[in-house]
């Protein structure tokens, strides 16, 4: 039985500058990974990058960033797969609907169905990710699954994300100059794309404002030059005064989403090497290990 979410809502076209944009990021695509087997396809009907590796365990259900207007799945393979490969998991990369076209809460739909789909086939945990506003996206699909009674993931893995729609951290200010991916004029740019009307503080739409009661072990990381510095660290205040297991690594000198844009970075081997061991402490031993049945 699916949960009860938002009603669907129409949208408008997207711009032509819009569609070049997703039309350039496409194009860039990186390979998979000698290897990891990489394949698109559908779980529950809504389009996926599946990633393969020998031996798997877990699931990790992963949600792009790109301000919910932008973004193919298949951009995010290196770090997803590098992501998979700590926790020892096949790893589902969503193609979820893009705004203005599909406002919120289509991404929300298109996240619960690939989730439940995963979490009722497998008997496997399954653990979510997701970046900026992808991330944002795992942290609602938390709250959706608790406040219809479901079982949250076994644990969140999120990189800079964008959790308050509202843009009223602190840093959406104070970094306003220094964050050069996404800037005050991108952010409110992307809130009017994805809500379209929507109140912006809806704790489906902005994770910030939810109850957090019941959430899972939770690693979030963000730089110090960015925007949604504030996002993080105040949700992982949150989380730690609701009793949720929560780490909160801050990269100095970091921009937004640093382990995606700048691989090879100290800092980004620094954060896998918090995934690594945050892996270690939230899945049973050998989830990992075993191959698929």
């Amino acid at each position: 039985m699916g949960w009860e979410l938002p009603p669907e809502r129409g949208g408008r076209a997207a711009s032509d500058a819009l569609r070049e944009r997703r039309a350039g990021m496409a194009a860039a695509a990186p390979p998979a990974p000698v290897g990891v087997a990489c394949e698109r396809g559908q779980t529950a009907g809504v389009g996926c990058v599946v990633l393969t590796p020998p031996q798997w365990g877990s699931e990790l259900v992963y949600l792009h960033g790109g301000g919910y207007r932008m973004g193919d799945p298949a951009g995010w393979v290196p770090l997803v797969a590098r992501l998979a490969a700590a926790f020892g998991a096949r790893a589902t990369i969503v193609e979820y609907r893009l705004a203005p076209e599909h406002p919120f809460p289509a991404a929300l739909h298109d996240a619960a169905a690939v989730y439940q789909a995963l979490a009722s086939a497998t008997g496997r945990p399954v653990v979510v990710g997701g970046d900026s506003a992808g991330g944002g996206l795992a942290a609602a699909l938390t709250a959706a699954a608790l406040g219809n009674g479901a079982a949250p993931p076994a644990a969140l893995v999120l990189f800079s994300p964008w959790l308050d729609l509202t843009l009223t951290g602190a840093t959406h200010a104070s970094r306003a100059e220094r964050d050069r991916l996404f800037p005050p004029a991108s952010s409110i740019e992307a809130a009017d794309t994805y809500l379209q009307g929507h109140p912006a503080d809806d704790p489906l739409a902005s994770p910030a404002f939810a109850d957090v009661e019941g959430f899972p072990p939770t690693l979030l990381f963000a730089g110090t030059e960015e925007t949604l510095l504030s996002d993080a660290v105040s949700f992982a205040g949150r989380l730690a005064l609701a009793g949720a297991p929560v780490t909160l690594q801050v990269a100095a000198g970091m921009q937004h989403v640093w382990p995606l844009l700048e691989p090879g970075a100290p800092a980004t081997a620094a954060a896998f090497g918090t995934v690594a061991a945050f892996a270690a402490s939230v899945l049973p031993p050998g989830d990992g290990e075993r191959p698929p049945r």
